[in-house]
């Protein structure tokens, strides 16, 4: 199973973690936290997995709280979640309930979510990682548009993390964003990576390439996820997910096969001739 290092700490985490958008926005009713539930044992086999969350994803982070904490001293995740405010204060006051409705004392991660007022922000997260509050600060966004300032931003600052979109037909980032968290030594953390689904109803009805089934990639979760995790900036992808079936596909994606490249330039041709 592949885990990735944090270049500023060298600490090791699974390449493969869940985002909690919409998902895990759920209320207390047994039968919708059950299946979440499911998710998280599966993704607990593998110590350490990164749980993606933010004040903008409504309950999710209370969720995460109750269902982890449930779990007790087996529970051995890497929390990140993220501050959504313009204002100091605001900022403040937000990133305080994160701590409370995720029942955290340290936060691993916390995030600008999507670059609000992030010069403001940023002087905060410096100054609570300084008083050991949270561990490791970044920045983050989901659209292309926005992929030019997160790079000015990760060449110019100090970071631990940047979190961007990134997709085997959102390639984008490949250009300018990865290569300068690579120079950079900042862990790269990829949302969207099925493009909220749009990938699989692309391929619905059309079976994974003989020649990926080869190379042991049997579901189009793998396929598409083989992509991602194979560039060597990628230390984390998030896909949301409220399926333990659809997390366990998601897990398999761990094993590498042993021609990366071959991999890539087949799966880039794919895309050019099956999902344009």
């Amino acid at each position: 199973m592949i885990y990735r290092t944090i270049p500023s700490s060298g600490e090791a985490i699974p390449v493969i973690g869940l985002g909690t958008w919409k998902r895990f926005d759920v209320g207390p009713d047994e039968s919708a936290r059950a299946p979440l539930r499911n998710v998280l044992t599966a993704l607990n086999a593998y110590p350490n997995a990164m749980i993606d969350s933010s004040p903008m994803y409504g309950r999710s982070e209370s969720v995460i709280g109750d269902l982890t904490s449930g779990m007790g001293t087996d529970a051995k995740f890497f929390y990140a979640t993220k501050v959504w405010t313009t204002g100091e204060k605001e900022g403040v006051r937000q990133m305080e309930e994160s701590f409370v409705k995720m029942r955290r004392t340290t936060m691993d991660l916390m995030q600008i979510h999507n670059l609000v007022d992030w010069r403001t922000h940023l002087k905060t997260l410096r100054r609570w990682k300084e008083e050991g509050r949270i561990r490791y600060i970044g920045i983050t966004h989901y659209q292309n548009s926005a992929h030019e300032e997160l790079e000015r931003i990760t060449r110019s600052e100090q970071l631990d993390f940047v979190q961007c979109n990134y997709s085997l037909r959102e390639r984008n980032a490949e250009q300018r964003l990865l290569p300068a968290a690579l120079d950079r030594g900042v862990a790269m953390i990829v949302n969207e990576p099925f493009e909220k689904g749009a990938l699989f109803s692309a391929v619905r009805g059309t079976p994974v390439p003989p020649w990926a089934v080869e190379l042991g990639i049997t579901t189009w979760s793998a396929f598409f996820l083989q992509y991602i995790i194979a560039h060597p900036a990628v230390t984390c992808v998030i896909p949301a997910t409220a399926d333990e079936r659809h997390m366990t596909e998601n897990i398999a994606a761990m094993i590498m096969p042993s021609d990366q490249e071959g991999f890539k330039f087949k799966a880039i041709q794919f895309m050019r001739t099956q999902l344009l």
